[in-house]
C-alpha cells in the first residue's frame, strides 16, 4: 500500500509546471476579463461563447453609478476607478494570457484583488483566496515555456544579471 502512494505521488510530481501556469494563467485573464467586459461597450470578445465586437471602448452606463455605491473605494473618485478597473481589467489579462511581463501583471491584479477584498466584498475571501493563490503561483513560479516571457529568457544568458534572471527559473 505505501508503495502505491509513493507511485502515485511520483506520478503527480510529473505534472508538468508549464501546463499548470497555462492554466492558472487562462484562467485567471479570464476571471478579470470576463468582470471587465462587464464595465465597458462598443469592445465585445469572449473566445468560448463565439461573441466578437470590436470598436472603441468606453464606459458602460452602468459602470460611473456602480462605483459611486456598491464598488466605492477609498482615496478614488468612482469616475477614476471606474476608468482605471476597466482598463486594468482588460490590460493585464492579456499579458497574463500571452505570457509577457507574467510576474508583473499577476501583481498588479493581486493588488485589485485586495482592494476588492478589503473595500468593495470583504465576505467574498474564499473567491479572492482562489485568485490570490492563482497570482501568487504565477508570481513565483513564472508563466511557464508556452509565454513571451520564456522566450525572451531564452534569448538573454540566464546567468547574466539580466533582470528576467531571477532567483526562480521559468520553467
Amino acid at each position: 500500500m505505501n508503495s502505491l502512494i509513493v507511485r502515485a505521488i511520483a506520478l503527480l510530481e510529473k505534472i508538468p509546471h508549464s501546463l499548470i501556469a497555462f492554466i492558472a494563467r487562462f484562467s485567471i485573464a479570464a476571471v478579470f476579463w470576463k468582470s471587465g467586459q462587464t464595465k465597458i461597450e462598443g469592445l465585445a470578445v469572449d473566445l468560448i461563447d463565439g461573441t466578437f465586437e470590436f470598436g472603441w471602448p468606453r464606459l458602460a452606463d452602468s459602470t460611473i453609478p456602480l462605483f459611486k455605491s456598491e464598488y466605492h473605494v477609498p482615496l478614488l473618485a468612482p469616475e477614476i476607478a471606474a476608468h482605471l478597473a476597466a482598463f486594468a481589467e482588460h490590460f493585464f489579462p492579456v499579458l497574463i494570457l500571452i505570457g509577457f511581463a507574467t510576474r508583473f501583471s499577476a501583481l498588479a491584479l493581486l493588488g485589485m484583488t485586495l482592494t476588492i477584498q478589503l473595500f468593495v466584498y470583504p465576505d467574498a475571501y474564499p473567491t479572492h483566496g482562489t485568485w490570490m493563490a492563482v497570482l501568487l503561483y504565477l508570481m513565483a513560479t513564472g508563466p511557464g515555456k508556452l509565454s513571451i516571457d520564456h522566450l525572451i529568457a531564452r534569448h538573454y544568458n540566464r546567468s547574466s544579471a539580466s533582470p528576467l534572471s531571477l532567483n526562480q527559473p521559468i520553467r
